[in-house]
């Protein structure tokens, strides 16, 4: 929120000093209207950021409009003021809601700082209910444990330079999904965002499609084409599954990265090419490098910003998110609208090998099997039920309680120690009275 754009409401009787507040507010930057009254305040549209109230007023006071406020959705801050202020109505005051509570007679600086000061917290406020509430990061991707967290952080820094990157992860893990949230978080945004998967092209016609050809270039060219990164030209190309690009072709992709320029198929000329490469693969290509078939130049050019997406089974609580998300998404006529606890704990185990690519195959297809508004375990594949590997972490076991980890580092401790309490007492930095608390809490029978 901005501090200079706020809107303040000023509720005073005593003219002078309703007069008084509104200049003093306005000069600050805010955005200020006045009243007389609570009546005349609720008589207005709208709802300011904050509201400076007397509390004796003709008709409602302003400790009722307090109570009042406090029952709307997100409410404006109230700073309360009084010439009659006690120590037993300031903390009346500030236990119903209020932000701040100052007396008469009245220090316009220091309301001035108290109206900063409630705005500044009140934006931290919304920042955090935001924060809290968001289900999605860059490009629309879902997930908010710490490895996806840190995963749209490397995004964002990514897409502040203009380099190649190198996006390494498993088949389903979401690649192509991290190409389009750096080119989107990027300078290029408004230009061409092009994707190609380099195994699904012919080798023989895969120079045609990257570099173009001209007119009779090779049997069937009948006329002149622009290839993909001409096509992208000023935006951005993603290279899915750069491993299985022949090495020739690697050598001219080389070539553009450092020269900024391409050459079509049957052209004697060099082209000027201002593109952004992102490459994507499953593959290790350091292992491709060692074995011969992928251009160790090109590798250490590419890997110059490299970007790892987390496995799903390394997301922990996502999951939940993603099905739900899938669910809502894959609705359209159909009725489902919530996964039972023994499904979701299902999922939970399994290690999904494709990723979320596959969650959303298995979601789809148990809401197409559910007898009611629920998806239940047997709507799930029956890979997902029969799995009987590690278990990939469950709701209730993925990550132990306080009181858990406690437990265990007494129980260690005290076996450390021999059982000698005054011992366990001093490693833990606690009393021993504290020690026999903690021991009685677990249940141990031991002798004191």
């Amino acid at each position: 929120m901005s501090m200079n754009k706020a809107w303040v409401a000023v509720i005073e009787d005593d003219p002078a000093l309703n007069e008084l507040l509104v200049e003093e507010l306005e000069a600050e930057g805010y955005r200020v209207t006045h009243h007389g009254s609570v009546e005349d305040y609720l008589s207005q549209e709208g709802q300011p950021d904050v509201v400076v109230s007397d509390i004796r007023l003709p008709g409602t006071s302003g400790m009722s409009l307090l109570q009042t406020l406090q029952q709307q959705n997100n409410p404006p801050a109230v700073l309360l003021i009084t010439a009659f202020g006690t120590v037993d109505q300031a903390v009346d005051a500030l236990k119903q809601g209020a932000a701040d509570f100052l007396t008469k007679p009245l220090d316009v600086e220091h309301l001035l700082l108290s109206v900063q000061r409630i705005l500044e917290h009140r934006s931290l406020k919304q920042e955090l209910n935001r924060f809290k509430t968001q289900q999605t990061g860059p490009a629309g991707m879902i997930g908010q444990s710490p490895a996806m967290r840190k995963l749209y952080t490397q995004i964002e820094q990514i897409a502040a330079v203009d380099g190649s990157v190198l996006i390494l992860g498993e088949s389903g893990t979401g690649k192509e999904l991290v190409a389009r949230a750096i080119h989107q978080l990027s300078e290029r945004r408004d230009k061409s965002f092009q994707a190609v998967n380099c195994a699904g092209i012919p080798a023989d016609l895969m120079e045609s499609e990257f570099f173009g050809h001209e007119a009779g270039a090779f049997t069937g060219a009948k006329g002149k084409r622009s290839g993909l990164l001409k096509q992208a030209d000023g935006g951005t190309l993603l290279l899915d599954e750069i491993g299985e690009m022949p090495m020739a072709l690697q050598a001219k992709l080389l070539r553009v990265l450092q020269e900024g320029t391409l050459r079509a198929v049957g052209s004697d000329k060099e082209e000027r090419v201002d593109v952004r490469i992102l490459a994507a693969t499953h593959q290790n290509l350091e292992q491709n490098v060692e074995q011969g078939s992928f251009r160790q130049d090109l590798f250490y050019r590419l890997e110059t910003f490299s970007l790892y997406v987390p496995a799903l089974r390394e997301r922990g609580e996502d999951i939940e998110r993603l099905v739900r998300h899938f669910i809502n998404e894959l609705q359209n006529e159909q009725r489902i609208k919530d996964i039972d606890s023994d499904a979701l704990e299902a999922l939970y185990r399994y290690p999904f090998p494709g990723n979320v690519r596959e969650l959303q195959n298995a979601i789809e297809r148990a809401m197409a099997f559910s007898a009611d508004d629920t998806i239940h375990c047997d709507d799930l594949p029956k890979r997902i039920l029969e799995y009987s590997g590690p278990d990939q972490g469950s709701l209730k076991n993925e990550w132990p309680t306080l009181h858990q980890l406690q437990e265990d580092y007494i129980k260690r401790v005290m076996q450390h120690v021999e059982g000698n309490k005054s011992k366990a007492a001093d490693i833990l930095g606690i009393t021993r009275r504290t020690l026999y608390r903690w021991l009685d809490d677990q249940g141990d029978q031991s002798e004191r």
